[in-house]
Parts: structure tokens; sequence; C-alpha cells
């Protein structure tokens, strides 16, 4: 019988958590796991209405960027306050700012009409696009963002539970970037910056 000195056994311990970790690695390497290759699939056409009552689709805003974000008027906090993060970064932008348009779609198209959102966006500003539809149009738009929502009942009502991410489209719509609003307005401008 062969018999190892206690002060090896750390050793061997760490030998054998190196291998297990350069095995794991491999494996990674192996399935692609670690590895991101082409552009993000997210963003698309969508055809809504926005807060004129007009038909508005992804090619209206070709040409500018557009900083989209997904959320409903009756939301009591985020999406408030990711919107306001919007606005002010943009106020901060200066006259870069109009090369970028905001644009807050609804995911509660049932409550959301043209008319609610246009009183609701005067709070951020006019140059905010408010965009609605059916919701099979609203959901389709989601869709193509990667956006989370569901409706979640409540006494009396309903909320919308969703994903809270606020998108960087080019010019050309394609997908740049992904932002939420703990960047806060300076955050935000700095990152618009570099982008834009």
């Amino acid at each position: 019988m062969i018999r190892t000195p206690l002060a090896l056994i750390p050793y061997l311990i760490a030998a054998a958590a190196v291998a297990a970790g350069l095995l794991w690695h491999a494996g990674d390497a192996l399935s692609g796991a670690t590895r991101a290759v082409g552009e993000a699939s997210v963003g698309g056409p969508f055809t809504l209405t926005d807060q004129d009552g007009e038909a508005r689709r992804a090619v209206d805003f070709r040409g500018r960027f557009m900083l989209v974000y997904f959320g409903y008027s009756f939301c009591p906090d985020i999406c408030p306050t990711s919107l306001a993060v919007m606005a002010d970064a943009l106020q901060r932008l200066g006259p870069e700012a109009e090369r970028v348009v905001p644009i807050f779609v609804t995911i509660d198209p049932g409550r959301d009409t043209p008319r609610v959102l246009k009183a609701y966006l005067k709070a951020f500003g006019p140059r905010f696009v408010g965009l609605t539809g059916d919701a099979k149009a609203v959901a389709a738009a989601a869709r193509a963002y990667r956006v989370y929502y569901r409706k979640r009942p409540l006494s009396g009502g309903y909320a919308m539970d969703h994903s809270n991410h606020i998108y960087l489209m080019g010019p050309d719509g394609k997908f740049i970037a992904i932002y939420n609003e703990t960047l806060g307005p300076d955050g935000l401008a700095l990152a618009l910056k570099k982008q834009i």
C-alpha cells in the first residue's frame, strides 16, 4: 500500500481542481458555449399607430438612431423612471440628440390608446414617439425585440410584468446596444455619445 504524505493532499486537490477547470473550458469551447459570432437578432419590421393616430413602420425611422423602450403608461414606477432617464440623457446630448428618436412601444394596447399615449408622453418631452396597435401587432413588435411581457391580475384590475431594456438601433435599423435605467441620465448620455 502506497502512503501519500499528508502535506501533498492540498497540492493534489489543487491539481484536480485545475484539471477539472481545464476540462470544463475545453467542453465549452467544443460546444461553442463561449463564442459569440454574427449579429444579435434584435429588432425588425413593425407597423403600429403613433400617438397622433398615424400608422408608423420601422422603416419610417431609417436614417436616425432609435432609442426604443417597451412598457405601459399605467406602470407605477419602472416605466416612468426609464423614460425620464431617456429624456434627460437626450437633453444632455444637446444638438446630437436630433440624430436620435426616442420610441415608447406599449405592451398594454387595451388601455394605451393613441390618446392615452399622447397625454402620457407629454411628461417626457415632445421628442417621444408613442406606439400602440392591436394585440397581434404589439406582440409581433415585442417578439422582434425579444421583449417579455405578461398580464398579471391585481385586485380590481391588472398590471403588466415586462422586461426592462432600452434598445439602441442604428440608422439602418440594426441593433447596436442595450441599456437600462440604472445607468442614469449621465451614463446613458455618455454611452450614446460613444455610439452615435
